[in-house]
């Protein structure tokens, strides 16, 4: 199989054998692939730079199966390059890719998504809102979208004033009712399901909701990119 000229994005490289790389690319009409990039680690390879996380790019190649061959690579230039302090957020959202978009699997929903947060990383004062966001999409695509406008045993409309306990295999549950699952106010409901999160503490709250329904689909693995957040954080 030839493929010519796909939209698609790098989310990781790493050097194989001598002048080739690896790829993990997260292609429009393909979703996440394994490319061989042969020769292009080569000192008169002009791929080398080329080939890089968060750069928007059209990929030939060929070959079946999980780990094909590129054959040719172009630049498109959008979006913009992400600025140094917002790298380690695009890395983390291409690490949640890697670890839960299934090989050969198509999402145009959220690769359009992609570029779009790549922009507001490049651009918004806060990293936070738009990997929130993102993070709500990720799981819409992948069947575990969150239940956010109604009281999943009442069936009645969430509240902006009221609290919830959300548990994951349910939804939102009116304070009282069950014993556990993830606080949540019905105004940080509300916010992440029309995607406006200005408030700081609902933020905080949207991030726990998130972050706990991310855990599960990732069944235990611990994120290289959440390690280094920590890191970042520690006092030198």
């Amino acid at each position: 199989m030839r493929v010519l000229l796909q939209p698609a994005f790098v989310l990781h490289r790493r050097p194989y054998r001598d002048t080739s790389l690896l790829l993990e690319v997260f292609s429009r009409d393909h979703g996440r692939m394994g490319l061989v990039a042969r020769g292009a680690a080569g000192p008169r390879s002009r791929l080398k730079g080329l080939l890089q996380p968060f750069a928007s790019l059209l990929l030939s190649w060929a070959g079946a199966g999980e780990l094909a061959t590129l054959t040719a690579a172009e630049e498109t230039g959008l979006p913009a390059p992400l600025p140094p302090h917002r790298v380690l957020a695009g890395l983390y959202v291409n690490e949640l890719l890697m670890r839960l978009l299934p090989r050969l699997d198509p999402h145009p929903s959220l690769f359009a998504a992609y570029p779009l947060l790549l922009t507001e990383l490049t651009m918004a004062s806060s990293e936070e809102p738009p990997l929130r966001r993102f993070e709500k999409c990720l799981l819409d695509e992948l069947g575990y979208g969150l239940t956010l406008d109604c009281e999943v045993v009442s069936g009645t409309p969430i509240v902006a004033e009221e609290q919830y306990c959300y548990v994951l295999d349910q939804g939102p549950l009116a304070i009282g009712s069950f014993e556990g699952g993830v606080p949540i106010s019905g105004r940080g409901l509300l916010a992440l399901r029309d995607g406006v999160l200005t408030d700081p503490a609902v933020l905080r709250e949207v991030k726990r909701l998130t972050r706990a329904a991310l855990a599960v689909q990732l069944r235990g693995r611990a994120l290289k990119t959440r390690e280094l957040y920590r890191a970042r954080r520690e006092p030198g």
